[in-house]
């Protein structure tokens, strides 16, 4: 046997023998030129240019000579896949008061009914189905959902998960922590998820808990050992190992103060769970306060049901006589404060709940703990005089925002490969009021505080992980990349001026260098401009190129 020339040959897979073909007189709609492109997949920048003709990305390279119906002068900016959400809520206000959506185990019914009626609109993003758990549940149980589902039930669910995922659905989604999904058993939602696993779908849960305990509990009123995140996260495994399905934590996170720190035993479990071959994966919005926290009530729910205390339902509510009336009862005192101390906690301690709207406004901006302190009282004490002294007409007597979570989880959930960033957003203009700043900023946030500032990771995978990486979770064959033959679904970022400039007092504004963005190569924002075009399509499984067009494709 003739020996070979070179040990060097035998460990090297691919030779390049020659340069790219040129890319003279080739002509495309748009012309990227000269970007920094992050193409998705985590790998470092590359100078480059990207041609676009119609949906399509044609040409990623050195396109010297090559001429475009529109130019765009990239250099010194960065160029980088669009970013695929896989937790949104921004489809709630399409159906009005219904406010139906997929996440969270809501969804319209049934799904070819949301699809007609998104198809007779034309709407911005594109947009992915999923099949709500609560909603097959209540269409087969009824109000008589406080218990597990029957064998028969878990058959009529089963039929409607098939139906859902034949009209076009791409997997299902639960809210274990709502109602009616907290009344589940594990083996209901195996049965359910069992109907996707043929057609490749994925399974998105807000699980049964995301802290020590789930948002209902409270210790004066229920058992002594409810689900706690890390129960809810072995549960998900445990879904994902028994069906073989794709399968999602959805917005990850350690919940309350004196849970902060769980992340390192929920990233061990999932570790261990990927290591064995489940398809595990989490998505994370990289912010301290939760949707929940923005309507932070400290005074327990369960006094308002008390008969005798002013609350029965039908009245019109006085809450702090509901709330002077369960204080002059001992035993009722008892339970009070001892499930508002728990609350605060929850809430992340009363130096981390603040007060964002009240009559008194020297109170609006600080912490519980300082209002405390400036008036000589317990926290709890001060939790009580809100509600008190506050507005007769809202329970807790302030708007408050508990910000329960720290940077201890947040960090070392953004740093696993296996975490894809999602808003959990929606749509909301300055008319709608307060709102999270996540609406506005999540992926700048990510790219800016987390890449840039901080240098948990890399921009390329704070990138990766707002795009190929979804894609790969929800099996996108042709989005989340820069890269020829893909959808021009396209960013380019300016990263010296890259920033989230939601706050929680001045939430309505929109981040700064996001200059220009294509969905399906149409241009949606212009040099930093909104175009108001509405390209967006919905997505739907095993159709070759996934998409139906509903929207104006110029």
């Amino acid at each position: 046997m003739k020996r070979l020339s070179s040990p060097l040959l035998l460990c090297t897979a691919v030779l390049i023998l020659a340069n790219p073909l040129s890319a003279q007189d080739q002509h495309f709609d748009v012309l990227i030129k000269g970007g920094h492109v992050l193409d998705g997949t985590g790998n470092p920048w590359k100078l480059a240019d990207v041609g676009i003709r119609g949906d399509r990305i044609v040409a990623v390279g050195k396109l010297d000579g090559a001429t475009a119906d529109r130019t765009i002068d990239a250099a010194g900016k960065t160029v980088v896949p669009g970013f695929i959400d896989i937790h949104s809520h921004a489809a709630g206000p399409i159906y009005g008061p219904r406010g139906l959506r997929g996440p969270d185990a809501r969804s319209v019914w049934p799904i070819a009914e949301q699809k007609a009626a998104l198809q007779e609109m034309k709407f911005g993003t594109n947009t992915i189905l999923l099949v709500g758990h609560g909603t097959v549940r209540r269409a087969v149980m009824g109000d008589d959902y406080r218990r597990p589902a029957t064998a028969d039930e878990m058959e009529q669910m089963r039929a409607l998960v098939r139906q859902g995922m034949e009209e076009g659905a791409y997997g299902i989604s639960a809210g274990l922590e709502y109602v009616p999904g907290r009344w589940s058993t594990t083996d209901e939602i195996v049965a359910l998820v069992e109907e996707i696993v043929p057609s490749g779908g994925v399974y998105i849960s807000h699980e049964r808990s995301e802290g020590a305990d789930p948002m209902w509990y409270w210790p004066s009123q229920h058992r002594a050992r409810p689900p706690s995140l890390l129960d809810a996260v072995i549960e998900t495994i445990e879904i994902g190992e028994r069906t073989g399905a794709t399968v999602v934590a959805s917005h990850i996170k350690a919940k309350g103060a004196n849970y902060w720190g769980a992340s390192q035993a929920a990233i061990r479990l999932i570790n261990e769970a990927r290591d064995r071959g489940v398809a595990i994966y989490a998505d994370q919005y990289p912010h301290k306060t939760t949707g929940s926290d923005g309507g932070t009530v400290l005074i327990p729910g369960w006094i308002f049901t008390v008969d005798g205390l002013g609350g029965e339902r039908g009245q019109r509510r006085d809450y702090a006589q509901v709330l002077s009336g369960a204080l002059a009862n001992d035993s009722l005192a008892t339970l009070v404060r001892m499930d508002i101390t728990h609350e605060i906690a929850r809430r992340g301690g009363a130096d981390k709940v603040v007060v964002m709207e009240y009559p008194d406004t020297t109170y609006v901006g600080r912490s519980l703990a300082q209002l405390a302190a400036a008036n000589g009282v317990s926290h709890v004490d001060m939790a009580i005089e809100l509600q008190l002294e506050g507005f007769a007409n809202r329970r807790g007597g302030a708007r408050v925002r508990g910000f329960s979570l720290s940077e201890y989880d947040i960090e070392p959930y953004a740093a696993q490969p296996w975490t894809a960033t999602a808003t959990d957003g929606w749509i909301s203009l300055p008319e709608d009021g307060p709102t999270h700043t996540r609406v506005y900023g999540t992926y700048p946030r990510k790219i800016r505080h987390y890449a840039l500032d901080r240098g948990l990771v890399s921009v390329g995978d704070a990138v990766r992980s707002s795009t190929s990486l979804p894609a790969q979770i929800l099996g996108l064959e042709d989005r989340g990349m820069v890269k020829e033959g893909y959808i021009a679904d396209i960013v380019v970022l300016d990263l010296n001026e890259l920033q989230d400039n939601s706050t929680f007092f001045e939430p309505h504004q929109y981040p700064s260098g996001v200059d220009f963005v294509f969905i399906n190569g149409t241009l949606v924002v212009d040099d930093g401009e909104l175009t108001w075009a509405l390209p967006g399509v919905i997505i739907t499984p095993n159709k070759g190129p996934n998409v139906e067009a509903t929207g104006d494709m110029q």
